[in-house]
């Protein structure tokens, strides 16, 4: 799905330099790397706070911790997505409120949200999944009409532009309260372990983010609330600095694929291609389609034997997971959302591919739905 040896390959000088200088400064953590990242992320962002930590998961957890939310508290989400995004929201003992996605983005839009708010309602979570932004410059209205603050789960479409009515540009992660990123090597913007940050353009949300993620405190050996320890190491930082000068020409090779894919499947009638919004850019974190003749995982077992990997993001609801059971009723279903577990399927797209190996993947595609027809 990924070619992240490829990948380095292409800039090994300078990753190896990068990592070289770290070593050879012995300052591992919290060093100068960490910073000269942190600064060129909010330079490339134009947001005022960076605050890097260990990784996405950590991100969204110190995030709900800094706003000050308790026991019991509810936080939207969507149902269509990675399970870190409610996780967290149980782990802190708040109550995860599970909804619907629209079924062409596969993102949760503000009409949705509304019918879901209540008076314990505190926060939202909106997911940019797949790389494609959720619609937020209503989601930001909504939540400023009923007093909520917004999380913006940005693991998947760093670098990614929102657009709102009035022509205003922003970057994905950078438009609700706190944005949350991960780093995970297979991500856009991805390090050679785990590593996540938080975005913000609030003062006070910044220093009580730095404060959570640093056992809760400000000076050393004093602690004003209960925290925990997360933070990007200095390789890593090194790392997605050099990265993170390559991250719009990544994202211009995946629109190039995912224009690619488009153009070969656009006469197969059961498959959806990926809808992309006017108001937003796409980065193509996954190249997502939807099979709908019911023959998705025939699909995706033909191309296995064709030596083609596609993956299925997601192939659960969060609210049938065993995890989350003690959060909805046994009778709780939202049909979009379990229509898409069963019609998602994702093939691989990333920065080193060629337009042979293109072909190959495509007519793969083409080949099994064409024998269906035959026969």
């Amino acid at each position: 799905m990924v070619d992240l040896k490829g990948q380095y390959e292409k800039i090994k000088n300078e990753i190896d330099e990068a990592v070289l200088d770290v070593i050879s400064s012995t300052a591992f953590i919290n060093g100068p790397a960490v910073k000269r990242f942190q600064n060129n992320l909010e330079e490339y962002l134009d947001v005022k706070h960076v605050i890097p930590c260990a990784n996405g998961t950590d991100a969204l957890q110190i995030a709900l911790m800094s706003l000050g939310l308790e026991q019991g508290d509810e936080v939207i989400v969507p149902s269509f997505t990675y399970v870190a995004t409610a996780e967290v929201i149980g782990l802190l003992k708040l109550q995860p409120v599970m909804v619907e996605v629209d079924e062409n983005t596969f993102n949760t839009t503000a009409e949705i949200i509304e019918a879901s708010i209540t008076p314990k309602t505190k926060a939202i979570v909106p997911v940019h999944l797949f790389g494609q932004c959720s619609d937020m410059e209503p989601i930001m209205e909504l939540a400023g009409k009923n007093n909520l603050h917004v999380i913006e789960d940005n693991a998947q479409a760093i670098g990614s532009d929102y657009k709102f009515s009035d022509e205003t540009i922003k970057k994905a992660g950078t438009i609700g309260d706190i944005g949350t990123t991960s780093f995970f090597p297979a991500k856009n913007l991805g390090c050679y372990g785990d590593g996540g940050a938080m975005f913000t353009n609030d003062d006070e949300l910044a220093a009580k983010l730095r404060m959570v993620a640093n056992h809760g405190q400000t000076k050393k050996y004093y602690h004003g609330v209960i925290g925990v320890n997360s933070r990007l190491d200095s390789i890593q930082a090194a790392i997605l600095d050099v990265k993170l000068k390559y991250l719009d020409e990544y994202a211009l090779a995946r629109n190039k694929i995912a224009n690619y894919y488009d153009e070969a499947f656009a006469n197969v009638e059961e498959i959806q291609t990926p809808v992309r919004e006017d108001n937003s850019t796409h980065v193509f974190h996954q190249y997502t389609m939807r099979i709908r003749n019911g023959k998705r995982n025939e699909l995706q077992s033909y191309l296995a034997e064709k030596g083609v990997p596609a993956n299925i993001y997601y192939p659960v609801p969060l609210y049938e997971q065993d995890a989350f059971k003690e959060y909805v009723s046994d009778d709780f279903h939202l049909p979009i959302t379990e229509k898409l577990c069963g019609q998602v399927l994702s093939l691989p797209i990333h920065t080193e591919m060629n337009k042979s190996l293109l072909q190959h993947i495509s007519r793969a595609v083409q080949s099994f739905f064409t024998v269906k027809l035959k026969f």
